[in-house]
């Protein structure tokens, strides 16, 4: 099972990634698999530690994928690094082993601390659509463009008839990002 988390990370000169990703558990490890080069991947691999975010705020994945800067962090308690300031829960991690690949190695990671921030209410259906959507647009350069607009508008049912203003926002930064993908898909056929 595939979990959408929020990651951060930061390099050997303390500054910060934040990005999208999707982690699964493999016996009390986190595991993430990073595609290669991967700012993520080369951070972990340099400091040993992220943090992983457990969020329902959706503008955090969109934003992060668009560059709209939607939350601010805070100081990790255990490691060097920075969580979320607004999550719901945050887990320090330490790395463990590396399974080496080519294309994607999976790194395991173990929990040095984690602390729960607030309660989770639950997810609605623009949410899910939302983190849909991130995830289609973390693949723009890997996916047919047929496919991508299938996907939204399957998803755009659950935006128009749930989204809250939050939803809305990050759905923008979103759907914003495709068309600008799409439009420079046309002009490089055009030239």
């Amino acid at each position: 099972m595939i979990y959408e988390t929020i990651i951060s990370t930061v390099d050997t000169q303390g500054n910060v990634h934040v990005t999208p990703f999707g982690i699964s558990m493999q016996d009390d490890f986190v595991v993430i698999s990073p595609y290669k080069p991967s700012k993520t991947l080369e951070n972990i691999l340099a400091t040993e530690h992220a943090v992983m975010n457990l969020t329902d705020d959706v503008r955090v994945f969109a934003g992060a994928l668009t560059r709209q800067h939607a939350w601010t962090l805070l100081p990790a308690t255990n490691i060097t690094g920075f969580r979320l300031a607004d999550t719901l829960v945050h887990k320090e991690l330490k790395l463990v082993k590396v399974l080496d690949d080519a294309l994607r190695p999976q790194l395991f990671l173990e929990t040095v601390h984690e602390e729960q921030h607030q309660a989770f209410s639950g997810f609605n259906r623009a949410q899910a659509a939302v983190i849909e959507l991130a995830v289609l647009v973390s693949r723009l350069t890997r996916l047919p463009m047929e496919k991508i607009t299938q996907d939204i508008n399957y998803l755009t049912i659950a935006i128009e008839k749930t989204a809250g203003p939050r939803e809305l926002e990050a759905w923008g930064w979103l759907i914003e990002a495709v068309n600008n993908h799409q439009a420079a898909m046309n002009g490089e056929n055009l030239a």
